[in-house]
Protein backbone atom coordinates (compact mmCIF):
# COMPACT_ATOMS: atom_id res chain seq x y z
CA UNK A 1 0.00 0.00 0.00
CA UNK A 2 3.28 2.47 0.49
CA UNK A 3 3.93 1.43 -3.19
CA UNK A 4 0.12 2.47 -3.75
CA UNK A 5 0.10 6.11 -2.30
CA UNK A 6 3.84 6.98 -3.60
CA UNK A 7 2.92 6.63 -7.21
CA UNK A 8 -0.71 7.73 -6.74
CA UNK A 9 1.23 11.01 -5.31
CA UNK A 10 3.80 10.90 -8.50
CA UNK A 11 0.89 10.43 -10.64
CA UNK A 12 -0.45 13.73 -9.01
CA UNK A 13 2.71 15.11 -9.26
CA UNK A 14 3.48 15.01 -13.13
CA UNK A 15 -0.22 15.95 -13.83
CA UNK A 16 0.14 19.15 -12.14
CA UNK A 17 3.38 20.31 -14.29
CA UNK A 18 1.15 20.28 -17.36
CA UNK A 19 -1.65 22.78 -15.83
CA UNK A 20 0.63 25.99 -15.43
CA UNK A 21 0.59 26.75 -19.30
CA UNK A 22 -2.30 25.28 -20.00
CA UNK A 23 -4.16 28.20 -17.19
CA UNK A 24 -2.03 30.40 -18.59
CA UNK A 25 -3.15 30.55 -21.93
CA UNK A 26 -6.72 30.21 -20.72
CA UNK A 27 -6.56 33.27 -18.42
CA UNK A 28 -5.66 35.30 -21.82
CA UNK A 29 -7.71 33.45 -24.03
CA UNK A 30 -11.05 33.88 -21.87
CA UNK A 31 -10.21 36.99 -20.45
CA UNK A 32 -10.53 35.77 -16.81
CA UNK A 33 -6.97 37.47 -16.21
CA UNK A 34 -4.33 35.13 -14.06
CA UNK A 35 -6.06 36.03 -10.35
CA UNK A 36 -9.61 34.72 -11.16
CA UNK A 37 -7.77 31.88 -13.84
CA UNK A 38 -5.34 30.41 -10.79
CA UNK A 39 -8.22 30.82 -8.54
CA UNK A 40 -11.08 29.06 -10.33
CA UNK A 41 -9.23 26.82 -13.12
CA UNK A 42 -5.60 25.74 -11.22
CA UNK A 43 -7.44 25.77 -7.79
CA UNK A 44 -10.43 23.47 -8.85
CA UNK A 45 -7.59 21.07 -10.38
CA UNK A 46 -4.99 20.97 -8.53
CA UNK A 47 -7.50 20.01 -6.09
CA UNK A 48 -9.41 17.59 -7.49
CA UNK A 49 -6.96 14.64 -6.21
CA UNK A 50 -7.23 15.94 -2.55
CA UNK A 51 -11.17 16.12 -2.80
CA UNK A 52 -11.77 12.97 -4.19
CA UNK A 53 -9.31 11.82 -1.02
CA UNK A 54 -11.71 13.61 1.65
CA UNK A 55 -14.88 11.80 0.30
CA UNK A 56 -13.45 8.58 0.30
CA UNK A 57 -12.16 8.83 3.89
CA UNK A 58 -15.61 10.10 4.59
CA UNK A 59 -17.29 7.45 2.77
CA UNK A 60 -15.25 5.03 4.90
CA UNK A 61 -16.06 6.59 8.30
CA UNK A 62 -12.54 8.47 8.40
CA UNK A 63 -14.31 12.02 9.59
CA UNK A 64 -10.58 13.07 10.74
CA UNK A 65 -8.73 11.85 7.77
CA UNK A 66 -11.02 13.77 5.46
CA UNK A 67 -11.43 16.97 7.87
CA UNK A 68 -7.83 17.32 8.09
CA UNK A 69 -7.04 16.33 5.00
CA UNK A 70 -9.10 19.44 3.77
CA UNK A 71 -7.40 21.70 6.16
CA UNK A 72 -4.02 20.72 6.43
CA UNK A 73 -3.54 20.98 2.75
CA UNK A 74 -4.87 24.64 2.69
CA UNK A 75 -1.78 24.91 5.50
CA UNK A 76 0.92 23.16 2.95
CA UNK A 77 -0.17 25.27 0.33
CA UNK A 78 0.38 28.14 2.31
CA UNK A 79 3.80 27.63 2.85
CA UNK A 80 4.35 26.71 -0.63
CA UNK A 81 4.02 29.92 -1.28
CA UNK A 82 6.53 31.13 0.84
CA UNK A 83 8.68 28.48 -0.78
CA UNK A 84 8.25 30.58 -4.44
CA UNK A 85 8.84 33.40 -2.71
CA UNK A 86 12.55 32.19 -2.33
CA UNK A 87 12.96 31.38 -6.17
CA UNK A 88 11.72 34.89 -7.34
CA UNK A 89 14.90 37.38 -6.65
CA UNK A 90 13.96 40.49 -7.94
CA UNK A 91 11.34 41.79 -5.16
CA UNK A 92 9.08 40.20 -2.35
CA UNK A 93 6.27 37.80 -4.69
CA UNK A 94 3.19 39.42 -2.58
CA UNK A 95 5.06 42.96 -3.82
CA UNK A 96 5.02 41.87 -7.75
CA UNK A 97 2.41 39.86 -7.90
CA UNK A 98 -0.19 42.33 -6.79
CA UNK A 99 -3.28 41.92 -7.31
CA UNK A 100 -6.88 43.49 -5.67
CA UNK A 101 -8.66 39.79 -6.49
CA UNK A 102 -6.22 37.71 -4.44
CA UNK A 103 -6.43 40.22 -1.20
CA UNK A 104 -10.11 39.45 -1.77
CA UNK A 105 -10.14 35.91 -2.06
CA UNK A 106 -7.31 35.84 1.37
CA UNK A 107 -10.13 37.72 3.33
CA UNK A 108 -13.28 35.59 1.49
CA UNK A 109 -10.59 32.30 2.72
CA UNK A 110 -10.35 33.70 6.56
CA UNK A 111 -13.78 33.61 6.56
CA UNK A 112 -14.61 29.99 5.05
CA UNK A 113 -12.16 29.03 7.57
CA UNK A 114 -14.32 30.66 10.57
CA UNK A 115 -17.30 28.26 9.50
CA UNK A 116 -15.54 25.23 10.34
CA UNK A 117 -15.29 26.69 13.90
CA UNK A 118 -18.68 28.25 13.75
CA UNK A 119 -20.45 24.69 13.57
CA UNK A 120 -18.25 23.16 16.16
CA UNK A 121 -19.40 25.96 18.74
CA UNK A 122 -23.15 25.14 17.47
CA UNK A 123 -25.46 21.55 18.34
CA UNK A 124 -25.04 18.85 16.16
CA UNK A 125 -27.71 19.57 14.28
CA UNK A 126 -28.09 18.46 11.05
CA UNK A 127 -29.87 18.05 7.81
CA UNK A 128 -30.39 14.68 6.01
CA UNK A 129 -27.06 14.29 7.97
CA UNK A 130 -25.40 17.60 6.95
CA UNK A 131 -24.77 20.51 9.27
CA UNK A 132 -26.07 23.42 7.95
CA UNK A 133 -22.83 25.35 8.11
CA UNK A 134 -21.59 22.55 5.00
CA UNK A 135 -24.13 23.92 2.80
CA UNK A 136 -23.27 27.33 3.78
CA UNK A 137 -19.63 27.37 2.42
CA UNK A 138 -20.43 26.13 -1.19
CA UNK A 139 -22.76 29.49 -1.30
CA UNK A 140 -20.10 31.80 -0.33
CA UNK A 141 -17.43 30.32 -3.05
CA UNK A 142 -19.72 30.63 -5.68
CA UNK A 143 -20.70 34.55 -4.65
CA UNK A 144 -17.00 34.91 -4.14
CA UNK A 145 -15.47 34.06 -7.60
CA UNK A 146 -18.73 36.29 -8.54
CA UNK A 147 -17.11 39.44 -6.82
CA UNK A 148 -13.89 38.45 -7.86
CA UNK A 149 -15.39 38.92 -11.68
CA UNK A 150 -16.63 42.17 -11.01
CA UNK A 151 -13.61 43.70 -8.93
CA UNK A 152 -11.37 42.52 -12.24
CA UNK A 153 -14.18 44.30 -14.15
CA UNK A 154 -14.42 47.81 -12.21
CA UNK A 155 -12.04 47.91 -9.25
CA UNK A 156 -12.89 50.55 -6.16
CA UNK A 157 -9.18 50.23 -5.27
CA UNK A 158 -5.96 49.85 -7.14
CA UNK A 159 -2.61 48.50 -6.14
CA UNK A 160 0.16 51.70 -6.21
CA UNK A 161 2.43 50.34 -9.28
CA UNK A 162 6.69 50.66 -8.56
CA UNK A 163 9.23 49.16 -10.74
CA UNK A 164 8.98 45.84 -9.26
CA UNK A 165 5.43 45.39 -10.00
CA UNK A 166 4.65 42.92 -12.86
CA UNK A 167 1.40 43.49 -14.59
CA UNK A 168 -0.93 40.83 -15.58
CA UNK A 169 -1.09 41.64 -19.59
CA UNK A 170 -1.87 39.24 -22.01
CA UNK A 171 1.17 36.96 -23.63
CA UNK A 172 2.35 35.70 -27.32
CA UNK A 173 0.94 32.30 -26.94
CA UNK A 174 4.15 29.55 -29.05
CA UNK A 175 4.90 26.31 -29.38
CA UNK A 176 1.96 23.91 -29.50
CA UNK A 177 -0.10 25.10 -27.11
CA UNK A 178 -0.56 27.98 -29.46
CA UNK A 179 -1.80 25.81 -32.62
CA UNK A 180 -4.42 24.08 -30.59
CA UNK A 181 -8.03 25.71 -30.00
CA UNK A 182 -9.92 26.94 -27.00
CA UNK A 183 -11.74 23.52 -27.00
CA UNK A 184 -8.78 21.75 -26.76
CA UNK A 185 -6.67 22.89 -23.87
CA UNK A 186 -10.19 22.17 -21.95
CA UNK A 187 -10.27 18.91 -22.94
CA UNK A 188 -6.67 19.02 -21.92
CA UNK A 189 -7.53 20.01 -18.62
CA UNK A 190 -9.93 17.86 -18.24
CA UNK A 191 -8.03 14.72 -18.91
CA UNK A 192 -5.44 15.46 -16.62
CA UNK A 193 -8.62 16.06 -13.72
CA UNK A 194 -9.46 12.70 -14.83
CA UNK A 195 -5.92 11.52 -13.82
CA UNK A 196 -5.54 13.05 -10.26
CA UNK A 197 -9.35 12.17 -9.79
CA UNK A 198 -8.08 8.47 -9.70
CA UNK A 199 -4.98 9.36 -7.91
CA UNK A 200 -6.73 10.81 -4.99
CA UNK A 201 -8.74 7.74 -4.79
CA UNK A 202 -5.80 5.48 -4.27
CA UNK A 203 -4.35 7.80 -2.09
CA UNK A 204 -7.33 8.29 0.11
CA UNK A 205 -7.18 4.40 -0.32
CA UNK A 206 -3.55 3.45 0.64
CA UNK A 207 -4.17 6.01 3.31
CA UNK A 208 -6.89 4.63 5.76
CA UNK A 209 -4.85 1.25 5.15
CA UNK A 210 -1.70 2.71 6.46
CA UNK A 211 -3.62 4.47 9.12
CA UNK A 212 -5.10 1.09 10.50
CA UNK A 213 -2.16 -1.10 9.91
CA UNK A 214 0.58 1.14 11.57
CA UNK A 215 -1.92 2.73 14.01
CA UNK A 216 -1.09 5.70 12.81
CA UNK A 217 -3.33 9.15 14.01
CA UNK A 218 -5.87 9.96 10.96
CA UNK A 219 -5.16 13.67 12.15
CA UNK A 220 -1.28 13.22 11.59
CA UNK A 221 -1.82 11.27 8.13
CA UNK A 222 -4.79 13.60 6.90
CA UNK A 223 -2.79 17.13 8.23
CA UNK A 224 0.85 15.86 7.32
CA UNK A 225 0.89 12.90 4.32
CA UNK A 226 -2.06 12.90 2.49
CA UNK A 227 -2.40 16.35 2.82
CA UNK A 228 0.57 17.47 1.51
CA UNK A 229 1.11 14.63 -1.10
CA UNK A 230 -2.19 15.89 -3.07
CA UNK A 231 -1.06 19.56 -2.35
CA UNK A 232 2.05 19.11 -4.30
CA UNK A 233 0.25 20.04 -8.12
CA UNK A 234 -0.15 23.58 -6.23
CA UNK A 235 3.95 23.89 -5.56
CA UNK A 236 5.03 23.08 -8.60
CA UNK A 237 1.94 25.08 -11.07
CA UNK A 238 3.09 28.15 -8.45
CA UNK A 239 6.78 27.54 -9.30
CA UNK A 240 6.46 26.99 -12.86
CA UNK A 241 3.88 30.14 -12.67
CA UNK A 242 6.74 32.56 -11.00
CA UNK A 243 9.35 31.25 -13.05
CA UNK A 244 7.22 32.10 -16.30
CA UNK A 245 6.81 35.41 -14.63
CA UNK A 246 3.09 34.62 -14.28
CA UNK A 247 3.15 36.08 -10.68
CA UNK A 248 -0.56 36.95 -9.91
CA UNK A 249 -1.32 33.40 -11.75
CA UNK A 250 0.57 31.75 -9.07
CA UNK A 251 -0.65 33.90 -5.74
CA UNK A 252 -3.89 33.26 -7.39
CA UNK A 253 -3.50 29.34 -7.60
CA UNK A 254 -2.57 28.82 -3.87
CA UNK A 255 -5.04 31.26 -2.87
CA UNK A 256 -7.81 30.00 -5.22
CA UNK A 257 -7.21 26.43 -4.28
CA UNK A 258 -7.39 26.96 -0.52
CA UNK A 259 -10.60 28.28 -0.79
CA UNK A 260 -11.86 25.62 -3.29
CA UNK A 261 -10.28 23.25 -0.60
CA UNK A 262 -13.09 24.35 1.94
CA UNK A 263 -15.89 23.16 -0.42
CA UNK A 264 -14.35 19.58 0.63
CA UNK A 265 -16.00 19.78 4.09
CA UNK A 266 -18.49 20.27 2.15
CA UNK A 267 -18.32 16.96 -0.05
CA UNK A 268 -17.01 15.10 2.99
CA UNK A 269 -19.79 16.38 5.35
CA UNK A 270 -22.17 14.94 2.98
CA UNK A 271 -20.52 11.64 2.54
CA UNK A 272 -20.30 11.19 6.06
CA UNK A 273 -23.37 9.34 6.80
CA UNK A 274 -22.31 9.30 10.72
CA UNK A 275 -23.92 12.65 11.71
CA UNK A 276 -22.45 15.96 11.25
CA UNK A 277 -18.75 15.80 10.43
CA UNK A 278 -17.24 18.88 12.52
CA UNK A 279 -18.76 17.25 15.68
CA UNK A 280 -17.21 13.87 14.99
CA UNK A 281 -12.97 15.48 14.62
CA UNK A 282 -11.10 15.99 17.77
CA UNK A 283 -8.97 19.00 18.50
CA UNK A 284 -5.81 18.05 16.56
CA UNK A 285 -7.97 18.74 13.39
CA UNK A 286 -9.34 21.74 14.66
CA UNK A 287 -5.75 22.50 15.67
CA UNK A 288 -5.03 23.23 11.84
CA UNK A 289 -7.70 25.44 11.53
CA UNK A 290 -6.29 27.65 13.15
CA UNK A 291 -2.87 27.58 11.72
CA UNK A 292 -4.43 28.22 8.34
CA UNK A 293 -6.54 30.74 9.80
CA UNK A 294 -3.54 32.14 11.32
CA UNK A 295 -1.30 31.83 7.99
CA UNK A 296 -3.62 33.13 5.83
CA UNK A 297 -4.12 36.77 8.19
CA UNK A 298 0.22 36.93 7.93
CA UNK A 299 -0.66 36.02 3.84
CA UNK A 300 -3.52 38.85 3.84
CA UNK A 301 -1.09 40.92 5.85
CA UNK A 302 1.94 40.64 3.13
CA UNK A 303 -0.23 40.96 0.38
CA UNK A 304 -1.76 44.86 1.92
CA UNK A 305 1.88 45.89 3.45
CA UNK A 306 4.02 44.89 -0.12
CA UNK A 307 7.30 44.69 1.55
CA UNK A 308 9.31 44.73 -1.55
CA UNK A 309 12.39 43.47 0.01
CA UNK A 310 12.57 40.98 3.50
CA UNK A 311 15.30 40.90 5.87
CA UNK A 312 16.77 37.84 4.80
CA UNK A 313 15.71 38.21 0.60
CA UNK A 314 12.14 37.02 1.05
CA UNK A 315 9.12 38.83 2.32
CA UNK A 316 8.65 39.12 5.81
CA UNK A 317 5.65 37.42 5.65
CA UNK A 318 7.00 34.47 3.79
CA UNK A 319 9.65 33.57 6.57
CA UNK A 320 6.27 34.48 8.91
CA UNK A 321 4.51 31.74 7.41
CA UNK A 322 7.04 28.78 7.28
CA UNK A 323 8.02 29.71 11.04
CA UNK A 324 4.48 28.81 12.02
CA UNK A 325 4.05 26.18 9.56
CA UNK A 326 7.31 24.58 10.97
CA UNK A 327 6.20 24.60 14.53
CA UNK A 328 3.01 23.27 13.66
CA UNK A 329 4.28 20.04 12.08
CA UNK A 330 6.31 19.97 15.26
CA UNK A 331 3.17 20.31 17.58
CA UNK A 332 1.23 18.09 15.70
CA UNK A 333 3.38 15.48 15.69
CA UNK A 334 5.60 15.33 18.91
CA UNK A 335 2.76 17.13 21.27
CA UNK A 336 -1.43 16.61 19.88
CA UNK A 337 -0.86 13.67 17.19
CA UNK A 338 1.75 11.85 17.73
CA UNK A 339 2.95 8.72 16.07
Amino acid sequence: MLLVFIAAGLAVFVSGTRLTRLADTLADRTGLGEAIAGALLLGATTSLSGTIVSITSALEGQASLAFSNSIGGIAAQTAFLALADLTYRRANLEHAGAELVNVFQAVVLFGLLMLPLLAVTLPEFTLWSVHPVSLAIPVVYVLSLVASRTIRAEPMWRPVPTADTREDRPEEESGSTGERSTAALFASFAGLMAVMGVAGWAIASSASVLVDRFALSASLVGALATATVTSMPELVTTLVAVRRGALQLAIGGIIGGNTFDTLFLTAADVSYRDGSLYHAVGRADLFWVVIAALMTAVLLAGLILRERTGPIRIGTESAAMLAIYASAVAVQIFVTGGI
